[in-house]
């Protein structure tokens, strides 16, 4: 999927929470659609996600996590577990592997016992968690970046700079992703959204 699907997206742990990032390019092939695609979805004011993938399967698959969470949060009166979050995605994209949502998800956020977590899942639900990750046609490139810098004790601050970087590497080489990224950082405190366009720059 990640070959035929241009995207770059991105979940760090810091050691106070997690940041996620997305390259803003929505393209099918050689054909660029949309350099305002948002693949960056806040869930809760301690948890979101970032995808990659085709972009109606995106869409659609985020509505239907939203509504889950908005009636576990209505019928208990409670934020629905970030591990929940993630497995009930999972679930979903389990249910529909024998016609699968063409997406690679990370979800991110802190979890009940005040710990930041990252897990990644991919098309037919399988799910892991991770420290950092990256999905999508510039995973490459991206991982690069973050396996070279990452500590265990970067803060939310370090690890969006990590993340842009990543991105922004990712861009570098990889046609199907560009024009920008946007960026989660979630902490105790909420979640913060914030948008960066990259000069472009011709040798």
């Amino acid at each position: 999927m990640s070959a035929q699907l241009g995207a770059t997206a991105v979940g760090i742990k810091a050691s106070n929470g997690v940041v996620l990032a997305a390259d803003k390019r929505m393209s099918y092939g050689g054909f660029i659609v949309s350099r305002n695609a948002k693949k960056i979805f806040p869930i809760t004011n301690r948890a979101g996600a970032a995808v990659a993938g085709l972009y109606g399967d995106i869409s659609g698959l985020m509505k239907i996590v939203d509504a889950e969470v908005r009636i576990y949060e209505s019928s208990y009166k409670t934020m629905m577990p970030l591990r929940s979050i993630a497995k009930f995605l999972s679930v979903i994209l389990y249910s529909s592997k024998y016609f699968p949502y063409l997406v690679e998800a990370i979800v991110g956020g802190i979890d009940g016992d005040g710990r930041p977590r990252v897990y990644v899942l991919d098309p037919v639900g399988a799910i892991t968690e991770e420290d950092y990750i990256a999905v999508g046609s510039g995973a490459t490139m991206a991982l690069g970046v973050i396996e070279v810098e990452y500590r265990e004790d970067l803060g939310v601050d370090g690890a969006k700079d990590l993340a842009v970087k990543a991105v922004r590497a990712a861009i570098s080489r990889d046609a199907g992703s560009g024009d920008g990224a946007d960026i989660l950082v979630i902490t105790d405190k909420g979640v913060k959204e914030e948008s960066i366009r990259f000069r472009v720059t011709m040798t």
